[in-house]
């Protein structure tokens, strides 16, 4: 029972050698203190790799032609081949299991020469022929006006929706985007939309400076005929797009009429399987932080059993005292248990606060510094912190419950006569 007469004496117990009180409690807040730093370091990694994959649907892949390299029924090898739009509406027809198939095609790049004019202004973007559902594999915020539309594609308008950037290269501050015309190519496109990436797969500013153009109208405006430059497909919730992909590539193969053998023909990128292996590796280091941080914790509560049994023999003559004028054996084994678990839980306290300080100056100097490679936003989940807390306090119990049944096992005319 916790009254005044008894934390007194537990206070009093704790303070009788405090440098020695001192050092077995920073066994323990440094233990915690490492296990949680640890795992919001991994936590830290896991938010920035991910943040490099973008918003970008991970269940997806990206397969586009190389060349053959193998002959193949009369053909040679050496083939240079090429996707048509009725490729993507075959993937459509024979795999129920694929949510989104978007073919693909650009032009130009926000690095090369100048492909887009406004009055006076020109500028050199990525243009991007593409379907409607291209936005629900990769999410865009659309800050004015509208994404591209089915409708656009049936009567093939000549509509775009430009990024921010293309914005403020041909546009004055405040001036009225949506409905106003811009060249590509010397063609003529009016703007019915803004967006802004709301994350770019770490090309940030190759997004804003890109256009999107309803995918028939690219391809009848720039000559590209029903050739597709590559296709993104997402397979739905609960299927895996690694397990359909040898499938897709083999059914590719028979549209292309290529070798069912060969390797080279199709590239793909396996955008689930590059997940998956970057998440399972974060998985295996975030056990190694449980285990690191769970050794270094162990080692602070064996430094606390020990100085509880240094305590224990120190005071081996009051203990049998108290036996001999009535204490009962619970009653001191209770004491001990609290003078541990007291010991143990201020000391967790003290390390979870310091790990707390740690990673919030580590936020803050990220917010300070603005984005860094691979490392974003370091926290640990608060059940994470409770979960410890529950050891922490299961470790205090059996810290202090070792050295009392040692306490109790002597009897008090044995423990009178130790001096």
């Amino acid at each position: 029972m916790f009254n005044r007469d008894r934390w007194s004496e537990i206070l009093e117990a704790l303070n009788a050698n405090r440098f020695r009180t001192f050092l077995t409690a920073f066994g323990v807040a440094w233990g915690i203190f490492i296990l949680v730093v640890l795992l919001a370091l991994v936590n830290g990694l896991r938010a920035g790799v991910s943040k490099d994959f973008g918003d970008f649907a991970t269940n997806s892949m990206f397969v586009w032609t190389q060349s053959t390299s193998l002959p193949y029924k009369g053909l040679p090898k050496g083939r240079r081949l090429t996707f048509k739009t009725e490729d993507a509406q075959v993937l459509r027809d024979n795999f129920p299991q694929l949510t989104y198939v978007s073919p693909r095609n650009q032009l130009g790049g926000y690095q090369g020469a100048n492909n887009v004019t406004r009055n006076e202004k020109t500028g050199a973007f990525t243009i991007n022929g593409d379907y409607p559902d291209f936005i629900k594999q990769q999410p865009m915020d659309i800050t004015q006006g509208r994404f591209i539309s089915y409708s656009d594609i049936t009567e093939k308008r000549k509509a775009i929706v430009i990024g921010i950037d293309v914005v403020k290269t041909l546009y004055d501050i405040g001036e009225d985007v949506i409905g106003t015309y811009i060249k590509i190519n010397g063609v003529n496109f009016m703007v019915v939309g803004v967006f802004q990436a709301t994350n770019s797969d770490g090309n940030d500013e190759e997004d804003a400076n890109s256009i999107y153009v309803p995918f028939s109208t690219f391809n009848q405006v720039f000559n590209y005929g029903d050739n597709v430059s590559w296709m993104a497909v997402t397979a739905e919730d609960g299927t895996s797009i690694t397990s359909l992909k040898p499938q897709i590539m083999a059914k590719l193969r028979e549209q292309r009429t290529i070798h069912p053998d060969d390797a080279r023909a199709l590239g793909n990128f396996d955008r689930a399987a590059a997940f998956g292996r970057v998440t399972g590796l974060f998985d295996i280091l975030t056990f190694v932080g449980f285990f690191v941080g769970t050794l270094i914790l162990v080692s602070g509560m064996i430094g606390i059993i020990n100085i509880m049994l240094i305590v224990i023999k120190e005071r081996t003559k009051e203990i049998g005292i108290r036996r001999a004028i009535g204490a009962s054996p619970w009653s001191i084994r209770t004491q001990i248990i609290q003078e541990s678990l007291v010991l143990t839980i201020i000391s967790g306290m003290c390390g979870v606060a310091a790990a707390a300080g740690l990673i919030w100056i580590m936020n803050y100097a990220l917010e300070l510094s603005g984005p860094v490679e691979n490392f974003a936003n370091p926290t640990v989940h608060v059940g994470i912190i409770l979960t410890a807390f529950f050891i922490l306090i299961l470790s205090g119990i059996l810290a202090g419950l070792i050295p009392a049944m040692k306490a109790t096992k002597m009897k008090p005319v044995d423990a009178l006569r130790i001096e």
